[in-house]
């Protein structure tokens, strides 16, 4: 593991947006004594049968099992403490599902893990994790798991038809929907850029190019992911909207 370690300031939040009726959207950052990050976002799904349930109860086992993570562990014990973490997570769910007031309930999850000069990022739904590049570009991280983007990728529809699909929130995969859950992981190489996390409420009320000039401002990251959400729900707050951003400070 690179002995790098990088300093910073980060900031998280959500907003019920404002369409819906409540707040499925969990957003956090963490920093354990050995200065590894861990940002994530869920964007509950059910509705009426517990969404914000969901969201939180997952959110809560991945912080609560960070916590608890040894640190300075090997990179690839880290990444196997994530993917473990998930699986844990959705067993839990899926066995809360039984009860029929939380049946079909389930959540989206993308999270990042910063040690030292390494990220690894995993992702189940449609969620996304974003770098901010030094020329100030937005970067895309992860993929979504939706079934527009499957016909997408599949070659079966246009770019601009998944743009405007009815059928883009339609999702592939999520936490606690089934027994097991597959996850999208992948390791990176970090370089002590901004990092956001944020569920779809963001993104598909604000253009990325946007989001980027925000991001990019002199503001303090808790007056960024502040203006983050004021554009999004002044473009109509169509959903819940979370953020988790990580913002490096340079010697």
């Amino acid at each position: 593991m690179a002995e790098k370690k990088y300093k910073g300031l980060f900031s998280f939040k959500t907003d019920r947006g404002r369409i819906r009726v409540s707040n499925e959207d969990q957003a956090r950052v963490a920093v354990n004594s050995a200065g590894e990050v861990l940002l994530c976002v869920c964007d509950g799904m059910g509705g009426q049968n517990r969404g914000d349930y969901a969201s939180k109860t997952a959110m809560d086992y991945i912080m609560a099992s960070f916590r608890e993570k040894r640190p300075h562990l090997p990179l690839f014990l880290e990444s196997r403490w994530i993917s473990k973490t998930l699986r844990e997570a959705n067993s839990a769910l899926f066995r809360d599902a039984a009860d029929p007031r939380y049946h079909g309930m389930g959540t989206t999850c993308v999270l990042a893990l910063i040690v030292g000069s390494k990220m690894i990022l995993a992702n189940i739904g449609d969620s996304r994790a974003y770098l901010l590049t030094p020329e100030g570009k937005l970067k895309r991280l992860s993929e979504d798991q939706t079934y527009v983007d499957y016909l997408y990728k599949t070659g079966k529809i246009s770019e601009s038809e998944a743009e405007t699909s009815s059928e883009r929130h339609v999702l592939m995969n999520a936490l606690g929907i089934f027994g097991t859950v597959s996850l999208d992981k992948k390791t990176l190489d970090y370089h002590g850029e901004s990092v956001l996390l944020c569920s779809d409420g963001l993104y598909n009320n604000l253009a990325e190019s946007e989001i980027a000039a925000l991001l990019s401002t002199d503001e303090r990251p808790d007056q960024k992911v502040s203006s983050l959400i004021n554009e999004a729900n002044a473009n109509g707050g169509s959903d819940n909207i979370g953020i988790a951003f990580w913002e490096s400070i340079h010697d």
